[in-house]
This record gives structure tokens, C-alpha cells and sequence, in this order.
């Protein structure tokens, strides 16, 4: 199991609880989004052990309720064009494919490629007292294929024009009343919400089918990611013109 300085695994019977905890804001590098990757892969395989109806479920959070993660490492890109290819579109594309049900636990700001992988869980739990979930490409001369698909398949249009035409900046109450957060929370109670409800949809990867019919709703999103991930012979994303 990946348990290092910037990834924290515990397992509470059939859920797993991945803590992201890279100073400063958990910014999302290209190894770091590799680690998590395989962290999820672990935690698969560890759950299909020694059964023919597994159950589980896996939640993601940040280490405290200032950061979830503020996005993608802008300044990696410099050095490294492939860096999102090889390490955040695949991530999104594991999450979505995953056999289990996931549980995203916002528990600080959030912002940019962090909103999309916020999306991409089956549910997600916000911080009520604290903390943005904003997406700001149209400010920063940011894009990138396939961008706009996890938002349309999950949100009401509206919404997804506020979220990434418009850059708006969501509380926790805006969020939840926009679609975007499941459920809100004070720090101090948000992970027994989000275990609370680990239990209750664990058993709903029995029958094997789970993945299946996520994918019935939203496949164009996996298959956005899937197109973009580990390509190298072209561009597929927009540089930045301005760096937060």
C-alpha cells in the first residue's frame, strides 16, 4: 500500500481513507497524482481479495480544513509539457473507473484541476465553515480537451456555465445548493459523515456491476480522459497565460 510524506492510507474494515498531506496545499504534481493512482489500484485489489462479492469504498480528504488541494503544479509544465498527461488526466480516468463506490472529502479551498477531481468521486462532502471550490481556466488561459465533460455529465448547465465560464468562487451552502457538494459539514464532523456514508454504499460493488452503471452515466467523461491520458505525440492542453 502507498503510504508516504505526501499520501496517508488507513483502512477502517472495508474503507480506506487516502489523506493527501504535500505542503504547502497539496498541489497536484505529476508524481504525486502516480502515487495516487497506484494507491487506488492497492486499495482494489486489496478489497477483490479472497472474495467473489466484494464490497468497499474509498474516501479521499486533505489533511485540514485550510486545503483540500489547490490543483495542478502550473510550474511543473515548464519543465515537464507531459507532466498532466502522465499524471492527472489518468488519475481522473482511474477514479471514474474504479469498481467502488468514492467519497471526496472537500475540507478546505479547492480550486482549479482540484474541482474536477473533487467530480470525478461518486460523492462528495464540502466544509461548511470553510474553504472555495472554484475553477478558474477562463482567468488563467487555461484549457484542456475534455475539460468541460465531468461538468456537464454531473452538473445542471447553469451551474456548470457559473462554474467554468463564469469562475465563480462556491461556499460549502453554495455548493450544496448547486449540486456540486452531496452534503456539508463542520471540520470536526466531516469524516464520520463521510465514513457514515462509506458504510451505507459499500455493499453496492457486490454484484459487479457498480462500474457498469456509473459508466451508463457518465461514460463521455471517462472517455474524455482516457483520450487525453499518456499521449505524447500531440497537444492536448492550452498553456496558462497567468499563474495563481
Amino acid at each position: 500500500m502507498v503510504s508516504n510524506e505526501h499520501i496517508h492510507v488507513e483502512q477502517r474494515g472495508r474503507v480506506f481513507v487516502i489523506t493527501l498531506q504535500k505542503p504547502p496545499e497539496n498541489r497536484l504534481t505529476m508524481n504525486l497524482c502516480q502515487d495516487l493512482i497506484q494507491t487506488y489500484r492497492e486499495i482494489e485489489r486489496k478489497l477483490f481479495e479472497g472474495t467473489s462479492a466484494p464490497e468497499g469504498a474509498v474516501i479521499l480528504k486533505g489533511k485540514d480544513a485550510k486545503f483540500f488541494t489547490t490543483g495542478l503544479d502550473l510550474d511543473e509544465r515548464d519543465t515537464n509539457p507531459h507532466a498532466s498527461t502522465d499524471g492527472f488526466y489518468p488519475l481522473l480516468r482511474t477514479i471514474l473507473d474504479f469498481p467502488f463506490p468514492t467519497i471526496c472529502l472537500i475540507t478546505g479551498h479547492t480550486f482549479g484541476g482540484a474541482c474536477l477531481l473533487t467530480m470525478a468521486h461518486d460523492y462528495r462532502i464540502m466544509n461548511s465553515s470553510r474553504g472555495f471550490w472554484s475553477m478558474p481556466p477562463v482567468n488563467l488561459g487555461l484549457h484542456f480537451e475534455g475539460m468541460g465533460a465531468l461538468l456537464q455529465a454531473k452538473l445542471h448547465p447553469k451551474v456548470a456555465r457559473k462554474v467554468l465560464l463564469e469562475a465563480h468562487k462556491f461556499t460549502g451552502k453554495e455548493a450544496l445548493e448547486a449540486g456540486i457538494a452531496d452534503d456539508i459539514a463542520p471540520p470536526d464532523q466531516m469524516l464520520n459523515k463521510a465514513v457514515a456514508l462509506a458504510e451505507r454504499v459499500k455493499s453496492r460493488a457486490k454484484m459487479g456491476v457498480f462500474p457498469l452503471l456509473r459508466l451508463e452515466l457518465y461514460g463521455d467523461a471517462l472517455r474524455a480522459f482516457q483520450g487525453i491520458s499518456h499521449v505524447h505525440s500531440r497537444e492536448v492542453s492550452r498553456q496558462p497565460k497567468v499563474k495563481l
